[in-house]
């Protein structure tokens, strides 16, 4: 009895790690017992008529039942008007095979066993609670069917692994629910949202919750088949990147949930002819202002715009649609929201304990402990999960670069060096190699893009020849390049022409993407069209240019929403875009462009099947400089050819002689010039015969101003 009192002592002290040494039942002598514990009942009855009063034995409220005869689980109690079944009828169970995994960091879907998972023991539904906090003291779930009172449901120690569980009977559903921790050292008691929840509450509230159904019926089988045989260095991959939150708003301002959402954007991505949408995270997130770059929940959606199946549909609808869907997905670093990740159990447990480590000094974010082994099972099992349970079709890994160097953002004394004296963050690199591989044998065909922007080697090499293993890296360099020659006036370009050329010369040391996304049209960076120079013809002229830049230049494509029919401003996360600007003729021409480039580039092989390869790319002229005209060829495979002439200044050329690969006569299939686009609609509209110039064949061109061409053999 007095390993019984001394038990009374620790779980009236919320200090119990194994609550089933009081509570549930007992053999005590010949009689079994059951016992209860409800702080501040007057009276408990024994099963569910309330005829056979339990006997209070500790003032606190534990109530204890007898009988001679083992009790047959389950069982209930009554108590204040309300029938409950007894949680610690139900013993601790978790495979030891998924423990084991977990803390090896191999443990891919640890969703399986973490978190709160819909079970039926005993022929009782009810909900499993796990969570892994190995420094606390005790840990309870707390929600709306327990009015959140962290004594009536303490969970039970799984010893060394540091993971806690419970089962609860009869949750109802979409409740409410989340974790109250006790650190061992003293700390007060602390309420924390479930790491691995599939769902929570809106903004600002931050609880976890159930979620409502998680028995979607996919209708994407063949989609899934043939993006598995794809190769995708040789596929076109041109991506529509999207806020979901700021693309549409209702006139009222709110936003538009996932159903209402695909009925506008799916028919949009297959009229202007992408092949992917990217959605920028849509991981639970307490700020609308972070843009969902500040995750607090890792396997949950954001409740802003409906719930998981809602999502799901509209990743199928994609799917049936011929559109593939892209999610990006933080795993560099996390907030310090004292609901969510950070000291999680009163210590350092997601983020590494050396704040030079474990803080991210341009953010003010906590970020993730690469080499502790528990974590790596979450982030591989946060990627995991969006992959299997929401068919996502790869994902867009943020910020890269700042997890694999240990001085990024930091000056000399800031940081610490790894095992070698280098900067080189060893864990991180593990980790992503990690990731990738993961990825490539699980689901074949996924997409996993790297936002990478130093010279690391090998980012998209394979693991197993020291690559980190991405399918594709944004190609920062060009985007850099282009955009600060884009933003120079006309008359100036002649002395900048290398910005163009030089992309040439490390265009296929990795699979590169080429991006002109969110991040380059917000913070005072002004959109696209504003940052073109001239008047309002020009700008609208060189904005037409530069997409017309983008789907000729080697490499996949990625653009941000809006800048496909010239947003004006900025994009700002708060309104939707500017969508009456579709119907200003200049507006209008200029998504007509972007809706004929985006289907010519997938139309034509020689524009995407030897992206990263130098036998699909060839220089014509990439050295008149003094009047910034550059030319080149695209080829496929089967050798077939397509000319690509730009002129970067204003001024229309004339019998622009230009030697070409082919023997042949060629035809105009694209002029960013057209009427139809809103230019001038100089160029070459009859067939353009090729002659001999010994040793070369050449043809006569006009060429428009400010304008791309592209020109195909003749081939009737």
């Amino acid at each position: 009895m007095d390993d019984v009192n001394a038990s009374f002592s620790d779980l009236l002290a919320c200090r119990e790690h194994d609550p089933f040494r009081v509570l549930g039942l007992h053999r005590d002598g010949a009689d079994w017992c059951v016992r209860v514990y409800q702080p501040g009942a007057t009276d408990v009855h024994w099963g569910t008529r309330g005829k056979r009063p339990m006997r209070c034995i500790h003032p606190a409220g534990i109530f204890e039942w007898r009988s001679r005869r083992r009790l047959v689980a389950p069982w209930k109690f009554r108590s204040h008007g309300r029938c409950f079944v007894d949680a610690y009828a139900f013993r601790p169970v978790c495979g030891q095979d998924d423990l084991y995994l977990f803390g090896e960091g191999r443990n891919y879907q640890s969703y399986r066993f973490l978190g709160a998972l819909v079970e039926t023991r005993d022929g009782v539904p009810g909900i499993t609670f796990r969570v892994w906090a190995p420094a606390a003291a005790r840990v309870s779930v707390v929600g709306d069917f327990n009015a959140w009172d962290g004594r009536l449901l303490p969970m039970a120690s799984l010893g060394p692994s540091g993971v806690w569980t419970l089962f609860v009977p009869e949750v109802p559903a979409q409740a409410r629910y989340k974790f109250e921790i006790l650190p061992r050292e003293g700390q007060l008691s602390c309420l924390r949202a479930d790491p691995y929840a599939r769902a929570a509450e809106l903004r600002p509230a931050t609880a976890s919750c159930l979620p409502a159904d998680e028995a979607y019926h996919w209708r994407d089988a063949p989609w899934q088949a043939r993006r598995r045989a794809l190769i995708p260095a040789s596929q076109p991959t041109n991506i529509y990147e999207i806020h979901a939150g700021s693309w549409l708003r209702h006139p009222d301002g709110r936003f538009y949930d996932y159903a209402e959402l695909g009925v506008r954007l799916v028919p949009y991505l297959v009229e202007h002819g992408y092949t992917h949408v990217e959605f920028m995270p849509l991981t639970e997130h307490p700020l609308d202002e972070s843009w969902g770059y500040q995750t607090t929940g890792y396997f949950a959606p954001t409740a802003r715009y409906g719930g998981g199946d809602a999502l799901k549909a509209l990743i199928d609808d994609c799917h049936l649609a011929g559109v593939g869907v892209i999610l990006d997905w933080v795993p560099a670093h996390f907030p310090t929201n004292e609901e969510a990740l950070a000291c999680f159990d009163g210590t350092a447990l997601y983020e590494h304990p050396d704040p030079r480590l474990g803080r991210h000094p341009d953010w003010g974010t906590c970020i993730f402990n690469y080499g502790r082994p528990e974590v790596l099972s979450f982030l591989l099992s946060s990627a995991y999960y969006w992959l299997a349970e929401f068919h996502f079709d790869g994902l867009r890994v943020d910020a890269v670069a700042s997890m694999l160097y240990l001085d990024y953002s930091r000056r000399a004394g800031e940081w610490v060096a790894n095992r070698y004296g280098g900067r080189e963050n060893l864990e991180a690199v593990a980790f992503l190699r990690a990731l990738t591989s993961m990825i490539r044998a699980e689901f074949p065909g996924a997409l996993v893009i790297a936002e990478e922007s130093t010279t690391w080697p090998k980012v998209t090499g394979g693991p197993a020849k020291d690559g980190l293993g991405f399918t594709f890296k944004w190609n920062m360099g060009w985007m850099n390049d282009t955009l600060r020659y884009f933003a120079l006036e006309p008359v100036h370009r002649r002395y900048h022409h290398a910005l163009l050329t030089f992309g040439q010369m490390y265009a296929y040391t990795e699979q590169f993407l080429l991006p002109l996304s969110h991040d380059e049209v917000v913070h005072g960076k002004r959109s696209l069209l504003s940052k073109m120079p001239g008047d309002e013809w020009q700008q609208f002229a060189n904005l037409r240019l530069l997409l017309a830049w983008q789907i000729t230049t080697p490499g996949k494509k990625l653009t941000f929403m809006g800048n496909e029919f010239g947003q004006l401003r900025e994009w700002r996360v708060g309104g939707e875009l500017d969508w009456a600007l579709c119907d200003v003729p200049r507006h209008a021409g200029l998504r007509r462009l972007a809706t004929d480039l985006n289907h010519l580039y997938l139309r034509e092989l020689p524009l995407h099947e030897l992206d990263g390869s130098p036998a699909g790319f060839t220089w014509l002229d990439c050295d008149d400089a003094d009047r910034s005209l550059l030319c080149f060829a695209r080829t496929d495979r089967a050798g077939r050819l397509l000319v690509v002439v730009l002129n970067f200044t204003p001024v229309p050329r004339v019998d622009y002689k230009l030697r070409v690969p082919a023997a042949t006569h060629y035809r105009e299939i694209f002029n960013s010039d057209s009427t139809y686009y809103g230019g001038s609609n100089f160029g070459n509209l009859a067939l353009i015969p090729v002659r001999a110039a010994a040793p070369h064949v050449e043809i006569v061109l006009r060429l428009p101003p400010l304008a791309a061409l592209i020109l195909a053999p003749d081939r009737t």
